[in-house]
């Protein structure tokens, strides 16, 4: 017994200072990691503050990165101490994997979610027409956009299928161009038309003058000739503008005897003898 007692001993005072390095080793790379990952996820946090990131998307990317860093230095750290760390590797990746394919359809909205906090194409209270709807922006959430549409339904669209598609924001911009046309007809005054149509803009003060109103012919359809008239207003008046040029050009024009023609078509007939 005192000769096994001896043995141990002898062996432990030969590997022991080996065993106390590679223990330190793994202490001090444990606890450096841990202060780097700290160090990097605070940055992180701070850029995205400045960048005006929403806080819960910078919680939760600083927690994720921040853990994430934690198990590659702890993996670091347990090979210090001679243990071999390709399986702890394999298995991580194994599971991220597992949880990658389980989740692909809202990772994407995630992925998406994040890019629209981030790059902002829109915001709370745009209206804009994004993922085959229109309507207005009431929340915009890690894996899902809210909107409200013109007749007050709900929408509730996945974030990568608003990404995925084109995005028009009408509130982007300050003012709105308002597109316009009107037809009258082959025999009207085409001056005497353009002039009164001036008029009519002229009258509404919610009409801009920089950049001032353009207003011409636009085309020789096959029953009228086309006035293409295209005023500039503030996005907020962008509708009522519309609708009060269209009524009140149809007022002035019957009041002017201007034609507003309807679609002709000439037929003609050939009898053929028999």
């Amino acid at each position: 017994m005192e000769e096994w007692l001896k043995e141990q001993w002898e062996h432990l005072l030969e590997v022991g200072p080996g065993i106390a390095v590679q223990l330190i080793s793994a202490i001090l790379v444990f606890l450096i990691g841990k202060w780097v990952a700290a160090k990097l996820t605070g940055g992180m946090r701070t850029v995205m503050t400045k960048r005006n990131v929403d806080p819960v998307l910078i919680g939760f990317l600083t927690s994720l990165v921040y853990y994430v860093l934690i198990v590659l230095v702890a993996i670091a750290a347990i090979g210090q101490l001679g243990v071999e760390t390709t399986s702890f590797i394999a298995m991580v990746g194994a599971a991220g994997l597992a949880v990658g394919f389980a989740l692909q359809g809202s990772l994407s909205n995630f992925a998406a979610g994040v890019l629209i906090i981030i790059f902002r194409p829109f915001k709370v209270g745009d209206f804009i027409d994004a993922g085959g709807t229109m309507g207005i922006v009431e929340e915009i959430g890690i894996l899902f956009t809210e909107m409200r549409t013109p007749d007050n339904k709900k929408v509730i669209a996945p974030n990568a299928s608003v990404m995925g598609k084109v995005i028009t924001n009408f509130s982007s911009k300050d003012t709105r161009r308002v597109d316009l046309l009107y037809g009258v007809s082959y025999d009207d005054d085409l001056d005497k038309v353009i002039a009164l149509i001036k008029e009519v803009l002229s009258e509404d003060k919610r009409i801009l003058e920089d950049p001032a109103p353009t207003v011409g012919v636009l085309a020789h359809s096959d029953s009228s000739i086309d006035i293409a008239v295209r005023p500039w207003v503030n996005k907020a008046d962008y509708w009522d503008v519309f609708f009060h040029l269209n009524l009140e050009m149809k007022k002035r024009f019957d009041a002017a005897g201007i034609t507003i023609p309807f679609p002709q078509r000439d037929v003609h007939l050939f009898q053929q003898e028999k």
